[in-house]
C-alpha cells in the first residue's frame, strides 16, 4: 500500500488459481463496535462492486485489521476485541458470494489468523512478525520504486503544530504579522483574493508578488540545506523548523491565504523543487498554531499536491484530509482530494500550472 496501516480494515483481491493480489480498499476502523456490522457491509459491497464494475471479479478477497493495543494492553486482547469485526467481513463477503480464505489481525507486531483453527501453526499468543525489509517483496518493491513509509499516524504527525513553548512564540509572530498585513489588505495592496472569491492580477508591488518573492528565496534555502540522508523523519523536521524564524513563517503562512499566491507556489511541483518545496510546505504546516491553526489548509494541500504530483499518493491523501480538518469548506483541498481518490492523473492540472508559468514570464519579458 506504500505505508504501514494502522487502526486500518484492509481488503486485497484475489485472482485466479493462484491467488493474485489485485486491488486493496483501506478504512478507518470505527471506534464504535455497534457499527461494525454496517461498516462491514458498506465496505465488502463498495470492494466487489467497484472490481465488477472494472470487469476485475475478485475470486477471494483476505483481510486485515491492523491496530496496535493501548500501552500495557497485551496484543491478544485486541485481536480478540476485533473478532466480531472480522466475522462481520467474512459475512459481508460470503453474501456477495466472494470467499475469504483468510482473515488476519494484526497488533503489536504480531499477527493472528481469525480463519485456521490449528493453534500448533496460529498459537493463541500470536505469531511474530517478520523483519520488514528483508523478505523477498521488500527487495522486490524496492527494485520496482516503491518506497513504503511508516504509518498514517507518523505521516500525519509530520504536520503537527510546533509543541510548546514553540507554538505561543509562533502564534504571537503571526499576531504581529497579522497586524503588519491587514492595513495594506484593508488599503487594497494586495493584489490577490483569498480563498473562493477568484484572484487578482499579481501586480509586482502588491503582496502576491512580495509572497511569492519571499517563498522562492526560502525554497532556496530548503533547497540547499537538506537534513542528513542518515536522520530520521524527527530530525528532519527539526533541520528544517531551524530554517525559519518565526517572523519568516508567520510572513509566508499568512501570504500564502491569498489565492492567487498559492497557486504560484503550486507551480513548484516538479524537480529540483519538489523535494525542497515538499519540506517547506510541512514546516509551514507545522507553524499554524493556536488562533492560526485553520490557516493550515494552504500548506497542507500544497504538500499534499506535490506529493501527488510526484506518485506518493498515500501521504498525499493525508494531507488533503488534513488540510480539510483544518479547513471543510478549503475548495482547493476538496477539489485535489476527490481528483486523488478517484485514481485521476494529476499531468494536465501540472501542465496547465506549467503552461500558465510560460505565460507569465512571456508577459514579464514583454
Amino acid at each position: 500500500m506504500g505505508f504501514h496501516p494502522d487502526d486500518s480494515i484492509v481488503l486485497v483481491a484475489l485472482h485466479g488459481d493462484r491467488s493474485r493480489f489485485g486491488g486493496r480498499l483501506r478504512l478507518a476502523i470505527p471506534e464504535d463496535a455497534g457499527e461494525w456490522p454496517e461498516a462491514a457491509r458498506q465496505l465488502t459491497t463498495c470492494f466487489v462492486e467497484g472490481a465488477r464494475a472494472r470487469g476485475r471479479q475478485p475470486d477471494g478477497i483476505l483481510v486485515f485489521l491492523c491496530q496496535d493495543p493501548p500501552p500495557g494492553t497485551p496484543p491478544a486482547r485486541t485481536a480478540e476485541r476485533l473478532r466480531p469485526l472480522a466475522q462481520a467481513l467474512r459475512t459481508a463477503c460470503g453474501a456477495l458470494d466472494v470467499p475469504v480464505p483468510e482473515a488476519l489481525c494484526v497488533s503489536g507486531g504480531r499477527w493472528w489468523s481469525y480463519v485456521c483453527p490449528d493453534t500448533g501453526c496460529c498459537p493463541a499468543e500470536g505469531t511474530e512478525l517478520g523483519s520488514g525489509g528483508t523478505s523477498v517483496m521488500a527487495a522486490a518493491a524496492a527494485f520496482a520504486g516503491i518506497r513504503v513509509q511508516g504509518s498514517l499516524k507518523q505521516m500525519a504527525a509530520r504536520f503537527e503544530p510546533l509543541p510548546p513553548p514553540h507554538d505561543r512564540i509562533q502564534e504571537t509572530a503571526l499576531d504581529r504579522a497579522c497586524a503588519v498585513l491587514l492595513p495594506r489588505l484593508l488599503s487594497g495592496d494586495g493584489d490577490g483574493e483569498g480563498e473562493g472569491n477568484g484572484g487578482g492580477d499579481g501586480g509586482p508591488g502588491g503582496l502576491v508578488e512580495e509572497t511569492v518573492a519571499a517563498l522562492a528565496a526560502v525554497l532556496d534555502r530548503f533547497r540547499a540545506g537538506p537534513p542528513p540522508p542518515s536522520c530520521t523523519d524527527d530530525e528532519a523536521d527539526r533541520h528544517d523548523d531551524a530554517l525559519l524564524t518565526p517572523a519568516q513563517a508567520a510572513r509566508l503562512v499568512l501570504g500564502l491565504q491569498d489565492r492567487v499566491a498559492r497557486d504560484r507556489a503550486a507551480e513548484w511541483v516538479e524537480q529540483p523543487d519538489a523535494g525542497a518545496a515538499l519540506r517547506l510546505w510541512r514546516a509551514l504546516a507545522r507553524r499554524c498554531t493556536g488562533a492560526y491553526s485553520g490557516h493550515a489548509a494552504a500548506p497542507l494541500t500544497l504538500a499534499g499536491w506535490v506529493c501527488w504530483a510526484c506518485g506518493d499518493e498515500p501521504a498525499a491523501r493525508v494531507a488533503f484530509v488534513r488540510a480539510l480538518e483544518a479547513d471543510p469548506e478549503y475548495t482547493f483541498a476538496r477539489l485535489l482530494h476527490q481528483a486523488c481518490n478517484s485514481g485521476l492523473d494529476p499531468e494536465p492540472l501540472r501542465r496547465c500550472l506549467r503552461e500558465e508559468r510560460q505565460r507569465r514570464e512571456t508577459r514579464e519579458r514583454g
